[in-house]
């Protein structure tokens, strides 16, 4: 597997080449968020707005009724907790096109609740006007900046730093509400988004592996999430369908299937994977996927209920399919 270091560092500097109307702030977090490449090549069209978050929405939605694209970097948390209320009324209100990038959302960092954007879905999605955006891999990262300035009005994206692995094509970039269809199978349905999907990818292996015929799908878009073809394959397994992401399980992934499962009568048992209506803690973002059940083993236990078979799992199997080298020494998902 392919791991690209940086690459929302050199898709943000390709992007300011090509536009001459995008902006980029940073609220004292610009290397963490890899907007500093940005300001040394283009200093006069970065704008370092200090520890103030909700001063940092305001300022962008004025340069974006000046017809500017301000593209606004921090922690992800910062962004919706500390400024929902200038997002709400001086930005989502009157549609302006701002992008707000959020890095560590959910347990992609130790740096405990003050630092793990576990609502964000939830928040975001339900302001008016607002598209809610995740990525996945280095393809989505690389795309997703240029699929969010194409948007007319605000764009939350929870993204990746660091060393990101490629798990999708180069050649298909991420597109709106538009799922990618990892794997198909008739049992289960499993669907997964961020951080969670390279895990699936592993539990969707072993399955495979263990005699279980399943289907995977990633999706990246919660907001809008009208895609016709979600619907059919929500529909189609025996057994019934396992959502797993990297945020609570209120208001995220799971509750957007729900939504969509009721709107069109699919009747399937769903399990929601994700964090449990509760707080993180600091460690490791290995242990934290393992402690709230948002890796393989959590995803194949949930296959396994669904089924109504226990497979005779052990741990050399989840071995033999995961890949070390995503996760180095250089800490990518330290603070």
């Amino acid at each position: 597997m392919e791991i690209v270091v940086q690459p929302h560092a050199k898709s943000l500097k390709a992007l300011g080449e090509r536009r001459a109307d995008v902006l980029v702030l940073s609220a004292d977090l610009t290397s963490s968020c890899e907007a500093d490449y940005f300001k040394g090549t283009f200093p006069e069209r970065f704008i370092s707005c200090g520890i103030a978050e909700q001063n940092m929405l305001s300022i962008a939605g004025g340069l974006a009724r000046e017809g500017f694209i301000p593209l606004v970097h921090t922690f992800a948390v910062f962004i919706y907790r500390r400024a929902l209320d200038q997002i709400a009324m001086s930005v989502a209100y009157p549609n302006l096109p701002v992008k707000m990038l959020g890095f560590l959302p959910g347990v992609t960092t130790p740096g405990g609740a003050t630092h793990q954007a576990i609502d964000d879905v939830a928040v975001m999605r339900a302001l008016p006007n607002m598209t809610v955006l995740e990525v996945g891999d280095a393809t989505e990262v690389e795309s997703v900046l240029d699929l969010a300035c194409e948007m007319p009005g605000p764009v939350y994206v929870r993204m990746l730093r660091g060393e990101v692995p490629r798990l999708f094509d180069r050649a298909e970039p991420m597109r709106l509400d538009t799922p990618r269809v990892l794997a198909s199978g008739s049992d289960l349905l499993v669907v997964s988004a961020g951080i969670c999907t390279e895990e699936a990818m592993r539990a969707v292996s072993v399955l495979t592996a263990h005699g279980v015929s399943v289907a995977h799908v990633h999706v990246s878009t919660y907001k809008p999430f009208a895609n016709p073809v979600l619907p059919i394959l929500l529909a189609q397994p025996k057994h019934g369908i396992i959502s797993v992401e990297n945020h609570t399980t209120v208001g995220g992934l799971g509750t957007v299937l729900s939504e969509m499962m009721v709107r069109n009568r699919i009747a399937r048992p769903l399990v929601t994977l994700g964090l449990a209506d509760t707080f993180a803690h600091g460690a490791s973002r290995r242990f934290l996927m393992r402690e709230h059940g948002l890796d393989a083993k959590a995803i194949t236990a949930a296959a396994e209920q669904l089924i109504g078979t226990q497979l005779g799992l052990v741990d050399s199997d989840f071995s033999t399919v995961r890949i070390e080298a995503v996760h180095s020494n250089a800490r990518a998902e330290a603070m």
